[in-house]
Formats: C-alpha cells, structure tokens, sequence
C-alpha cells in the first residue's frame, strides 16, 4: 500500500488481501469494468494500483446493484429456523457462494451468526435465522441508504480501536487488527488504517 495525496492505493495483491477475493475474482471485475463501473487504475512505478477507499465505494454500491438484480426474497417459513449457507442464499435469492464471499468481507448490515459450527474437514458452517435475513434485506435495500455509512457522526470502530489499544499497548498494531477483523468483520488492512486514526486521535 502507498499513500499519495492523502490516499491509500494498492495493488490487485493489495486488495486481494484487502478484500478476500481471489486475483481471478478481481482480475474478473476489472475486465468487466465497462459494465460494472469498476474504478479506473494509477499506475506507480510501472504497476496497476487502485484508490483503496474509492475501491470499497464501488464495491458497496456493486453489492447493491447486484442484490437488486437477485431474485425476489422467499419470506416463507418460520422466522426463527437457523439456516445453512446454502439455504441463506437462497432466501435471499443470492448465488449459493455469495454467503461464503460475505464470510470473508460482510456487506454493511450483515448479521452475525446465531451460532458456529465447526467442519470436520476445516472451517466453519455460519447458522442465521430467517428473521434476520429479511431484517437484513429490507434495512440494506431502501433507497439511499445500501452500501452507506452514516454521514455525520463519528465511526465506531475507532472506538473500538482505542479500547483495544489501551488494553493491549505492547501488543503489535497487525495482531491488534487481526483479532478486531475476526471479531467484527471486514480486512486486517481494514482495522489498521482504523487503528492509525485511534493513534492519532488520542495524541
């Protein structure tokens, strides 16, 4: 990552650990980027790199736009049944690996499990009722407000940065960002740049 002009670019392998995704994946939304809207690209030093927050604006807005195209939301059942990844999807009228994606970087609003199950082959099945899933549904999908963070008001999360700095002061920032991204969602880059502006604002 580079900081220019007060912005944070990156490059494809950047925002692969930005982000989750494979290189295929995002190799995919940048060919596609006619259609898509994908951010145009600053080449430093003779390599691609990406306006990282400008990245993360697209990106919620393309989660948007592709939650919208889905499949109207199946609203039968009952609320309060826990429901695999694959059933999750489908309430939501999403593609079945779309709730794998989300695992790895949540849209805003993605609710957390009710509970975890561990695999016998490694990693973890995420259970969510039905309830929560149209919760999610309708709270994302009015009009103005998907892929938004609140306009005013300061950002939590470095709050929870602050806190978690004050507790652990001899503890490295990355292991530091490492358990916040686990604990609450979104990239390690993430909750570092999250824990730069805690530093800087108890300065």
């Amino acid at each position: 990552m580079q900081i220019i002009d007060g912005h944070q670019y990156g490059t494809r392998q950047d925002l692969v650990e930005h982000t989750g995704y494979s290189t295929a994946t995002l190799s995919d939304f940048w060919k596609d980027r006619v259609s898509n809207g994908h951010p145009p690209a600053r080449i430093i030093d003779g390599v691609m790199h990406w306006d990282v927050d400008e990245w993360d604006r697209w990106y919620a807005e393309f989660q948007r736009t592709r939650r919208n195209a889905a499949k109207p939301i199946d609203r039968s059942g009952d609320p309060d049944e826990e429901l695999r990844p694959a059933d999750q999807a489908r309430v939501l009228g999403l593609p079945r690996n779309m709730i794998a994606q989300y695992r790895k970087k949540p849209p805003n609003g993605w609710p957390k499990p009710t509970r975890v199950e561990d695999l016998p082959a490694g990693g973890v099945r995420e259970f969510r009722t039905r309830r929560q899933l149209w919760e999610y549904h309708d709270t994302t999908n009015r009009i103005g407000t998907a892929g938004r963070r609140a306009a005013t008001g300061p950002d939590p999360r470095v709050q929870i940065a602050a806190d978690a700095l004050a507790a652990q002061p001899d503890r490295a920032a990355g292991d530091i960002a490492a358990d916040l991204a686990e604990a609450h969602g979104q990239s390690v880059h993430t909750w570092k740049r999250i824990i730069t502006a805690a530093r800087r604002q108890t300065q």
